[in-house]
Order: C-alpha cells, then sequence, then structure tokens
C-alpha cells in the first residue's frame, strides 16, 4: 500500500480499477469471503503459454447493459472458488491495482460472470489485508465516486489504459516483411498479433450467430483485424474481412475501401465524384471507339494500363498514337480490361508515396525510376527518399484515403504543372519501403491508432421524456 496507517471501510465503498479502465465501480465488503471477484462476462484466455493473458468485458453501471468496458490482465492462476451458495467454480485469477480515496494496492481478483449482482465487484479478507478496518454498520467511509464518468469521452479515454488486444493479420505471406513487422510491433506493445491464410478461412453464414472458421476451430474473437490482402484473392479476402465485420471485429481497412482500390477503373470514378485531381482516364469496350479513346485523354505519350495491374505490371507507356492503338488492340486480342490515360512528361519518372494512417500523412517517400524506366515502383528498380510534400499534396492524400474510407492507405501521387496528381490508392502499401527511406516506426504508429479505434466508447445518455 502506499500509505502504511490503517483506513477505514463500510460495508459498501466506491472503488477504481485503474489497470482495467474502470475508474468507478461501487463494492461490497465482505469478510466473509476470502477472495474478492469481479463480475465480468465473455472471458476468454488468450496468448502464449509463456505469459498467458485474460480478457473479458463488464459493465461498470448496474442495469446499463448499453456500455461494455472491454479488459485485459496477464493471467496469474486459475483456481475453484466456492460461493456462497455452495457452488464450486474454476475461476480466472488476475492481479491488479485498487484505489479507494487516497489509498491505492495490489489485490487478487477471481473473475466471474454475475451480471444480475447489484455490486461489480466483491472485496474479500485477502484483499483487505491488515491495513483495512471494516465498519459493518457503517458505508461509504472513503470519498465516494460516480458513474459520470463513463459519459465523458475525453476523459474515459485519457484515463483508458493501453490494454492487450489480440490481433488477426489477415495475410497468406507470413514471412514478408510488412507481416512480420506487424506481428513483432504488436508484440512490442503486448499485444498477440496471429497471422491468418485468408484463403483458408471458412465461413458459417446465417442470423443467429455468424462465424469464422480455420483449419476446423472457430476463430476466436479478435479486438482487431488487419488486412494484407493479396490482389489475385481479393473476392474471397473482402469475403472473409465482411464476415468479421459483420460479427463486430474493428477491421483496419472495410472491405468496401479494399474492393474499391482494387478495381481500377472504380476506383478512378470514385477520385473524380470527390473531385480529386489524376490524369485525365478515359474506358471504351468496344474496338470501334479506340480512336475516340486515344483523342479524350489527349496526345502521345499515353499509358495503357490493366484494371488488374500491380506492382508496376500491365503498364505499358505508349510513345506515339500508333503505339498505343497496337497496346490497345493487344490488350482486346487477350480479352483485357484496361484504360487509357494521359502521360504526365513533367513528372520525370518519380513520384510520391504519402502513407496515410487514420486522418494523418504519417510518411511520405518520393519514388524515382531507374534509368530508361517509366514506372517508379520498388519492385521493378526504383529507388526512394524521404521528401517533404506540400500541403496540396497532404490534402490530396487524405482526400483519397478518405473517399476509400481507409484507414491505412498508400497514395500515389505525380507533381504536375496543375498541382498534384492520384495515380492509386493502395489499400494494402508494403512497409518496407516506406520504413527504409523514413526511418518511422509505421507499424508502431498503426498500432497507436487501433488501440485508439478499441477503446471504450462512452455510455450513451438516456433521453429524457419530453413535457406534455
Amino acid at each position: 500500500m502506499t500509505e502504511k496507517e490503517p483506513f477505514r471501510v463500510g460495508w459498501e465503498e466506491w472503488l477504481g480499477l485503474p489497470d482495467l479502465g474502470l475508474p468507478a465501480l461501487k463494492a461490497k465488503i465482505d469478510t466473509g469471503a476470502k477472495t474478492s471477484s469481479l463480475h465480468a462476462f465473455d472471458i476468454e484466455p488468450f496468448g502464449p503459454a509463456s505469459r498467458p493473458k485474460v480478457r473479458f468485458a463488464i459493465h461498470p453501471i448496474p442495469g446499463r447493459d448499453d456500455l461494455s468496458i472491454p479488459c485485459s490482465a496477464e493471467l496469474l492462476d486459475r483456481r475453484e472458488v466456492t460461493s456462497s451458495n455452495g457452488e464450486a467454480e474454476l475461476r480466472y485469477v488476475i492481479r491488479t491495482t485498487a484505489n479507494m480515496g487516497e489509498h491505492s494496492w495490489p489485490i487478487e481478483v477471481t473473475l466471474t460472470d454475475r451480471g444480475t449482482m447489484a455490486y461489480r465487484m466483491l472485496l474479500g479478507r485477502q484483499a483487505l489485508g491488515d491495513h483495512v478496518i471494516v465498519s459493518p454498520a457503517d458505508s461509504f467511509c472513503q470519498p465516494e465516486l460516480n458513474y459520470d464518468i463513463y459519459s465523458s469521452t475525453a476523459k474515459l479515454h485519457a484515463e483508458a489504459p493501453r490494454r492487450a488486444l489480440r490481433v488477426a493479420v489477415l495475410s497468406r505471406e507470413a514471412k514478408n516483411y510488412s507481416t512480420s513487422r506487424l506481428v513483432a510491433a504488436g508484440e512490442e506493445r503486448g499485444h498477440v498479433v496471429e497471422v491468418i491464410d485468408t484463403t483458408r478461412c471458412y465461413m458459417a453464414i446465417n442470423a443467429s450467430s455468424p462465424e469464422i472458421y480455420y483449419d476446423g476451430v472457430r476463430l476466436p474473437r479478435f479486438d482487431a483485424v488487419i488486412p494484407r490482402i493479396g490482389a489475385s484473392v481479393t473476392p474471397y479476402g473482402t469475403a472473409v474481412i465482411r464476415q468479421f465485420e459483420t460479427i463486430g471485429t474493428y477491421c483496419v481497412n472495410g472491405s468496401d475501401g479494399i474492393t474499391a482500390s482494387r478495381d481500377k477503373l472504380y476506383a478512378h470514378q470514385i477520385l473524380a465524384r470527390h473531385r480529386i485531381g489524376m490524369p485525365t482516364t478515359a474506358f471504351a469496350n468496344s474496338p470501334k471507339d479506340t480512336d475516340n479513346l486515344i483523342d479524350l485523354v489527349g496526345t502521345a505519350p499515353l499509358i495503357v494500363k490493366l484494371l488488374e495491374s500491380t506492382q508496376g505490371k500491365g503498364v505499358v507507356l505508349a510513345e506515339t498514337k500508333k503505339a498505343a492503338q497496337s497496346v490497345i488492340d493487344a490488350f482486346r486480342g487477350l480479352k483485357a480490361n484496361f484504360l487509357v490515360q494521359d502521360f504526365v512528361k513533367e513528372a520525370a519518372g518519380e513520384d510520391i508515396r504519402c502513407l496515410v494512417i487514420g486522418k494523418k500523412v504519417v510518411a511520405s517517400m518520393k519514388r524515382t525510376a531507374e534509368p530508361g524506366e517509366f514506372r517508379s515502383n520498388l519492385h521493378r528498380g526504383g529507388t526512394a527518399k524521404s521528401v517533404r510534400i506540400t500541403k496540396a499534396e497532404r490534402d490530396a492524400a487524405l482526400r483519397a484515403a478518405r473517399a476509400f474510407k481507409l484507414n491505412l492507405a498508400g497514395v500515389d501521387l505525380l507533381r504536375s504543372e496543375s498541382g498534384p496528381k492520384v495515380l492509386e490508392v493502395n489499400s494494402s502499401p508494403g512497409f518496407e519501403g516506406v520504413e527504409a527511406a523514413t526511418k518511422k516506426d509505421i507499424a508502431a504508429i498503426l498500432y497507436e491508432e487501433i488501440e485508439r479505434h478499441v477503446r471504450p466508447a462512452p455510455v450513451k445518455r438516456k433521453a429524457k421524456p419530453r413535457k406534455a
């Protein structure tokens, strides 16, 4: 305890459990009980065997199920506890800090689901120790609290601890740089991160209990999902994300945003709808419209781009109108879908990758194509270095990410005489190039965003009846 002098408590008191993000609870002081208990639900162990954790939720205000505070703690033990009615139950045990007035001390608490109880906390003899004097005839000997704190979003978030999260990274490449960084950065922050092969997930789709299975076992509840969906599995990958969205899991990028960003034609239509600058783009289906298509974009050189192109593959520079006609005819012969774009000459083989996380551009780098190449993708031999971007470029990147409703996006820009032009919005941007160029810990910044999203929401105020 922080104070050695004994202090007096009544048979009921207010206390806080700050380590769990519970600033105010009304507790019953029970000297007849040896152990203390916290009335929790959705109790689930997780994490490695060497450092097991347990997570659970609690409705801190009796009778108010509209506020659920998610909690997690290191798992201390599992013990059999006999309740006052003689029933034995195997409960998880955690250690946490109790605050009561000016007094603060560590206690052991068992977790059990007793949502109908009037007191969410019961303090037993072990937690009281030798420094607490119980006055059974009194109540609230220590300063009283109230539940109003749960109605303040700012205060609740400011005082919420960084709890351990269970995070799934949807990726078919567990050993690639971005996935490895997400695992390492999450574990450094005390979270449990699991890599899930998207294509091995399968789903039970029904109204009562939609679920996701993996290797014959139902997947546990995840606090957050980080999609790293490859272009080749976009339809199935986004179906899996929709299932996570259905069961209420926070997904860094939603299925709609990923689907839209992968469809280059639809993506450009979204950019146009939001009046975001981009190279002039044209699309047609009939071979009779080839010349009209080229005329819409302008004079050569032109870019002919497959709708399914990634990392610069399927992107062709046509130096002349004749060359553009030949490329278009070749793509049509392969029954491939493509679009035609104006070539921004002043970009000179350079583009800007802006990495957007949440509502901020957290990093930016300039990518330069190797000599003789117009594509600046790092996968095609381009080089990258950190770069300062203008306010217009920052605004364009943020507006583009917002248009696709993406919380993590790589927005590629060209610097043109008429201002920034958005080339592409990538919903699964790689971390290796941007971390190397900017020396920033992008994975850690992403987890900061995730932690903000999974904090508890404030209790909704009940509407007051109108006076007649």
